[in-house]
């Protein structure tokens, strides 16, 4: 039988307090493993501020997910368009694409004449509940740039996922496509809020 062990690390609560130490465990994690890729999610761009700022100097690429326009509210896209300008300026793919586990289903679980839930929301909704808010936003964000051809299922990535705002679970996964959602693999948990 062989073993490794590795370091997990656990919030005492969930928010963007912790964007700080994901972003350093997230590099440390990506270093040990030899991986090129790092996915995080990010809504204003202050997250993905915090992992560029410290990812300078690493030869990892920083992927970059956000809300998709209209989210929150019609034809708003809620991340800031300087931090945008300033990450595609220092080499940083910025992904904005439909989200993998809501996406459609949630139009018809809140419309009143259609009404209930969808599988794929059950499946969100399983994430966030029984692990953390962050992993569902993390194993999504994968989903995501995987379906834009921006991260490849041979091979595997950090992934950086929160709860509301700002980082608090970090992850290593081999993408799938949405397409072949069961073959996307959580391989590792590096951190992660003990309350959710």
């Amino acid at each position: 039988m062989s073993f490794v062990a590795r370091t997990t690390y656990y919030f005492d609560s969930p928010g963007p307090s912790n964007t700080p130490d994901c972003a350093r465990f997230a590099i440390e994690r990506a270093t040990e493993l030899g991986l090129k890729k790092i996915v995080v999610a990010s809504t204003s761009g202050d997250a993905a501020m915090e992992f560029f700022r410290q990812m300078q100097g690493t030869a990892l690429g920083l992927i970059v997910v956000t809300h998709v326009v209209g989210f929150s509210k019609p034809g708003v896209w809620e991340f800031s368009p300087e931090c945008a300008e300033r990450l595609k300026a220092g080499g940083v793919t910025i992904v904005t694409g439909t989200h993998a586990l809501s996406g459609l289903e949630r139009s018809f679980s809140r419309a009143a004449k259609v009404g209930g839930g969808s599988r794929t929301e059950a499946v969100a909704e399983a994430l966030r509940r029984v692990i953390a808010v962050g992993l569902k936003v993390a194993v999504e964000c994968v989903l995501i740039a995987a379906d834009q051809g921006i991260v490849s299922p041979d091979e595997e990535v950090i992934a950086v996922g929160g709860t509301m705002s700002g980082a608090d679970t970090v992850a290593v996964i081999r993408p799938s496509h949405t397409s072949s959602f069961f073959d996307l693999q959580v391989r590792e948990i590096v951190a992660m809020p003990r309350a959710r």
